[in-house]
């Protein structure tokens, strides 16, 4: 894994809005110590977008999204465009590193990883809010706490910051849910479900999880809000239970069990005791954050399983439609 050119870059966009963020971040990924072979910016439908990027983007190669609009079909776009034997994937309002495609290939030492991802870290625009829980990070794409520490296996990579082998898309196709637009409800497990169809069909593949490989991840304001959060638990509830049904529920929740179980039981009891120990409201109001996402997850996941049985019994002609 000597040559540079091994790495294909590419970058999803679909808004002007970001267009600061993302000359930032190709600029962090032409700026890297292990220089990919190519950078490819896909637009998602977005002719303005397309017309700038093509422009001012120097050394990049522009294409359109000639799929479906989404997330989804962008990524795939991407993928039949590169020439690497690894596609590396970087969201458009983030930065990479500059050892990033460093440390990724580290991961691939060995043949049985199929694909390796790294660290998201927050990068926030206005100050992150007191009571904003690390166990919930997710929430704004980010590592969160309870997640490894070093390198380690892990079910799924988060697109923000992952990569895999060229032969991994050869095998087992592309991306299939794909939100569309920054919060599209129920559709955030795009690489989740890919990455479960991968092991399952590819039992000894291997996914990794290396923290040295880091990114940066804006948190505009308008994500720091509580109405937000809220909205995104409860997004991920519905997309969770649309996963399950896709592809069971042992392997669609796994990851989340523990994590329900073990991480977040324990940070509650953590905050809670920390909160009235030193009577750090701070604390309190994390602890509260805790319940709180978790609640909205769950009724998500609820509500998400409650649409699918209403609908099943409407193909059997037992619910008057």
């Amino acid at each position: 894994m000597s040559n540079s050119n091994n790495f294909s870059v590419v970058i999803c966009a679909y808004t002007e809005k970001r267009w600061d963020n993302l000359v930032r971040g190709v600029e962090s990924v032409k700026g890297q110590s292990l220089p990919p072979g190519e950078i490819i910016v896909v637009v998602d439908h977005n002719e303005t977008l397309f017309s700038q990027a093509k422009a001012n983007l120097q050394g990049v190669k522009v294409i359109e999204n000639n799929n479906s609009p989404g997330l989804s079909g962008a990524r795939n776009s991407g993928i039949a465009a590169a020439q690497g034997e690894i596609i590396a994937f970087i969201d458009d309002d983030a930065f990479a590193e500059p050892d990033w495609l460093a440390q990724l290939r580290e991961g691939y030492r060995e043949p049985n990883v199929q694909g390796v991802g790294g660290l998201i870290k927050p990068e926030w625009h206005s100050p992150r809010p007191k009571w904003f829980p690390g166990e919930f990070n997710w929430v704004v794409g980010c590592t969160y706490r309870g997640m490894p520490e070093k390198a380690s296996p892990v079910r799924n990579l988060i697109g923000c910051n992952m990569s895999l082998r060229r032969e991994v898309f050869d095998t087992i196709g592309g991306f299939r849910i794909g939100r569309v637009g920054a919060l599209s409800i129920g559709q955030e497990n795009d690489e989740t479900e890919f990455c479960i169809r991968l092991q399952r069909l590819w039992p000894e593949a291997t996914l990794l999880y290396r923290p040295e490989a880091m990114v940066h991840h804006e948190v505009t304001k308008e994500r720091s809000t509580r109405n937000y959060y809220i909205r995104r638990c409860f997004s991920e509830g519905l997309s969770k239970a649309r996963l399950s049904k896709q592809v069971g529920l042992v392997k669609g929740t796994s990851t989340e069990r523990r994590y329900v179980v073990k991480t977040l039981p324990a940070s509650f009891l953590r905050a809670l005791a920390h909160s009235i120990r030193t009577f750090d409201f701070k604390a309190l109001e994390q602890a509260s954050a805790i319940l709180v996402g978790l609640a909205s997850t769950v009724a998500g996941y609820l509500v998400g399983n409650l649409g699918q049985l209403n609908l099943n019994l409407l193909k059997k002609g037992q619910v008057a439609a």
